[in-house]
């Protein structure tokens, strides 16, 4: 078009010289209305002694020019530069007929000189893009393009792209680029690009942007190579044998797809039976020897030992004296009678030997019967409670009228804490149970720093120890005899309660009870199964109890018959988990028994080891706990604020674990705590946030909610899920934070958080956080009990064998609420002793003895003997 031609067009007058002919050193050029702003136009020629404008082929009026005269100092020759105004309705005018042009033409005497075209356009730019980018979800290095075609506009619009607000540039980074089509590509898909994506468009008018596309860059799971075959089931005979992998290569993100397959496979497998060996007959006599003896012999073949089976006991060889006619006997001498006066000799030392060992034995076991016997044992015990007595010659039960405001104990005798120097208990025999080993060992009631690192030192020395946690933040440990004890992991509702004679007398254990982080031991699970409970370990492994200790830990299950099938799984030797305990069924072992109760369960168990509560949902509405907990900075130097929302399993191990967490980073609790029952229905956990003051306060999340994939929160296996809301203060003297905080489950119920925040200086909430519990993570000996040892053996004695009228354990039972678990307490030894360890195990260290006492009392009135006994 003319427009873009630059060469001007002259009318030289006939005969005149062209070097007189005007030229232009200013054209016109072409210009933009921008809304309703008037542009100006300009031309300048020498020598031109008449300059004007003509737009559209009409010339403009004569006043309408604004002129200038000037002359060329080097040439001398006349200048004449020339300015006009177009204003819109000019170029309106003549709108959709064509465009509007203005062409300068100069005069001199020797002719007329055109300039170019200058073309007067109104700018502007549409507001509706022709084509906006999508949101979309692709698996990580697949390729995405992300169209843009922007609105229409006058001059033509320049495109840019935004990731989360920020600036897109192919120059910094070799994966981007952007096609001459202005759309965006991604030549492979990472995990950094999951993002909003905003296409924006401007010109000299205006800037548009479109909607934001959220890409999601997901990954799908893969499995982990297979683990090695484990060992066979059983020892002898036909058993099976399994291997297991993760979800872990890569594990799967953003909502990728989980494995398709089984993650344990199962085979069988046969080992040979052990053989024991058998011994043959024995041979034939020998001849009689010059010593006046023969013998005979026999081997251990029939069978021989084999496959690890136990070799013969006994002599291979067997001699004896023989009267042969060949043998003389000599008349004993010197030598023989020497012989005799030593043997003798050995034997007097051997009586006397055993003599001092008896006394010792005695002396020990009388001190520490008296020792158990103090007074001050018999005063911490119940309060004696108004029992009228019918005979007053019967004594039994409450013999010993106790005080009950005393409720410490202190225990003195010869078992001594590690402070008193040099009274401790040495063991007489060396080696009694791994890993104590020989040496001398103590009772202690507390667990130092330095005691700790021993114990873990010696610990180290074991083959179990590879499986244990490093450090003994989350270890609690003490060694116990047959008064036994207490350990206790404090702000994590996990303990250990060794019941008196449990071990048996004479022998000493140090015991340990450890908390398990999910990510060091490999707890595999399958379909809707569920982790529900810590992991907890308790040992040293093999330590076999002559009756059940009971170990406390807390649980996230909603639990229904109709909706849970609840396991107890107890880790084996040889690495793998086994089930060791149904809940609700009949137990098919007496070495294992759980009660489930609403915030937490009680293991009986008789051997030591790494116990794990297991489910799995039997339909939809089986629901777990979770704890949704919000922490913020306490404090912020930027305009950036930072919301963490946390969605825990609801028991104290992992909020224990999150709030050092927060200590670490600086973080304080900014809203109450509250429970959210998430159900196995396969829908996501989503949250979102509302109602932020706009004039103060925005959020930086583009999406309008934010999602936690559904077996991310339902396996149990990651126990810190969280997620994080962007917020930017819109002024550095904004202090207060107003907004509210949806959490729910898609198509299932919610929680909301109302947060009213002072984020400088508000500390309202932080006394909800659960303080530092007081008191030792080891107890020994009658501290470790609430119920006196004289007391508590007198109601055993008292409650077993079964009472008149039912005043009995039984009756027990039932005024603490335990009757449903009669057929346990009745296959033990004494089961008085379960039900009084199982209130000690559910009290320590805050429950009501008078209520104890109170029930003790009732049946006591049942029965007129016990009731007399009791009141002597």
């Amino acid at each position: 078009t003319g427009a873009q031609q630059s060469a001007t067009v002259a009318n030289p007058a006939s005969g005149a010289s062209p070097d007189l002919l005007p030229h232009f050193q200013l054209e016109p050029e072409d210009v933009y209305i921008v809304k309703n702003k008037a542009v100006s136009l300009a031309c300048r020629a020498t020598p031109a002694t008449q300059i004007y404008f003509k737009c559209n082929g009409e010339w403009v009026h004569q006043g309408d020019h604004v002129t200038q005269h000037s002359t060329n100092r080097s040439t001398g020759l006349p200048v004449m530069e020339v300015r006009i105004e177009v204003t819109r309705q000019q170029v309106e005018k003549i709108f959709g007929l064509e465009e509007y042009w203005c062409q300068c033409v100069a005069w001199s005497s020797s002719g007329t000189t055109k300039s170019q075209k200058a073309f007067v356009r109104i700018a502007y730019l549409r507001k509706n893009f022709e084509q906006e980018p999508t949101a979309r979800e692709v698996s990580i290095e697949q390729g995405i393009v992300l169209p843009c075609r922007p609105p229409e506009g006058i001059p033509p619009a320049e495109v840019e792209w935004l990731r989360n607000e920020e600036l897109v540039d192919p120059a910094l980074d070799s994966n981007v680029y952007v096609t001459p089509e202005h759309s965006l590509v991604l030549r492979q898909a990472r995990l950094a690009d999951t993002a909003n994506y905003t296409c924006v468009a401007k010109n000299i008018v205006a800037r548009r942007r479109s909607a934001s596309a959220a890409i999601t860059v997901y990954v799908n799971g893969g499995w982990s190579t297979w683990t090695q075959w484990s060992g066979c089931s059983t020892s002898c005979g036909r058993g099976w044998q399994k291997r297991s992998r993760t979800c872990t290569n890569p594990t799967p993100l953003n909502g990728g797809a989980f494995c398709e397959g089984q993650n344990v496979q199962k085979t069988a497998c046969t080992t040979l039976c052990p053989v024991d060996g058998a011994w043959s007959e024995w041979s034939k006599w020998s001849e009689c020897g010059a010593e006046c003896t023969h013998w005979r012999s026999r081997e251990c073949s029939e069978p021989a030992p084999r496959n690890g089976g136990r070799d013969c006991h006994g002599p291979e060889l067997d001699t004896r004296n023989c009267t042969s006619e060949l043998c003389t006997h000599a008349a004993p001498g010197a030598e023989d009678v020497a012989l005799y006066v030593g043997l003798v000799a050995v034997a007097v030392c051997l009586v006397l030997l055993l003599l001092v060992g008896v006394l010792v034995y005695c002396r020990k076991k009388g001190g520490l019967d008296a020792d158990v016997a103090d007074s001050s044992i018999l005063t911490a015990g119940f309060q004696p409670v108004s029992i009228k007595p019918s005979k007053a010659d019967n004594p039994s039960l409450l013999t010993i009228q106790p005080d009950l405001s005393t409720t410490t104990m202190t225990y003195q005798g010869s078992l001594c804490p590690r402070q008193d120097g040099p009274a401790k208990l040495q063991l007489p025999n060396g080696h009694l149970l791994s890993p104590l080993g020989a040496g001398r060992h103590t009772l202690h009631h507390s667990s130092p720093a330095a005691e700790g690192a021993d114990f873990v030192a010696r610990l180290s020395t074991q083959s179990y120890f590879r499986s244990l946690p490093r450090g003994t933040n989350n270890m609690a440990y003490g060694t116990f005899n047959f008064l036994g004890g207490r350990l206790m992991i404090p702000n994590t509702g996990i303990s250990l309660l060794i019941p008196p004679d449990a071990i048996p007398r004479g022998k000493i254990y140090e015991v340990y009870l450890t908390l398990h982080k999910q990510e060091e031991v490999r707890l595999p699970l399958a379909g809707c199964q569920t982790l529900l409970s810590p992991i907890v370990s308790c040992g040293p492994p093999g330590v076999l109890l002559t009756r059940p200790a009971i170990l406390a830990m807390g649980h996230c299950v909603e639990a229904s018959a109709e909706n849970w099938s609840i396991r107890l799984k107890k880790q084996s030797c040889e690495g793998t988990w086994e089930d060791v305990l149904q809940l609700g069924a009949e137990p098919c072992t007496e070495l294992y028994y759980c009660q489930l109760e609403a915030q937490a369960c009680y293991v009986f168990t008789e051997q030591l080891g790494r116990f794990a509560l297991v489910g799995e949902s039997l339909s939809m509405a089986a629901s777990k706990r979770l704890k949704l907990v919000l922490f913020a900075p306490a404090a912020c130097p930027s305009l950036e604020y930072n919301i963490r929302v946390y969605c825990l399993s609801d028991t104290q191990d992992v909020l224990k674990e999150v709030i050092q967490l927060e200590k670490q980073l600086g973080g304080q609790l900014i809203g109450a705590p509250r429970v959210l029952h998430f159900k196995d229905s396969y829908h996501n956990l989503r949250l979102s946030i509302h109602d932020m003051p706009s004039s103060l306060w925005k959020s930086k999340l583009l999406a309008s909610y934010q999602e936690i994939p559904f077996y991310h929160i339902w396996s149990g296996l990651q126990p810190f899920l969280h997620c994080t809301f962007t917020l930017e203060r819109l002024s550095t003297s904004t202090c207060e934070l107003a907004c509210k905080i949806w959490v729910w489950q898609v198509e299932g119920d919610g929680q909301s958080f109302t947060v009213n925040f002072n984020i400088a200086k508000d500390t309202r909430f932080s006394d909800w956080l659960v303080p530092d519990e007081v008191g030792t993570p080891a107890l020994v000996g009658p501290s470790a009990f609430k119920i006196p040892f004289l007391i508590r053996q007198k109601i055993i004695s008292s409650l077993d064998p079964p009472g008149t009228r039912g005043a009995d354990w039984r009756t027990l039972a039932q005024k603490l609420n335990l009757d449903s678990h009669l057929s346990f307490f009745a296959s033990k030894a004494s089961p008085t002793a379960m039900i009084l360890n199982l209130w000690e195990a559910r009290h320590f260290p805050n429950g009501n003895l008078s209520q104890l006492a109170a029930a003790v009392a009732e049946i006591g009135k049942q029965d007129g003997a016990l009731f007399s006994e009791a009141e002597c």
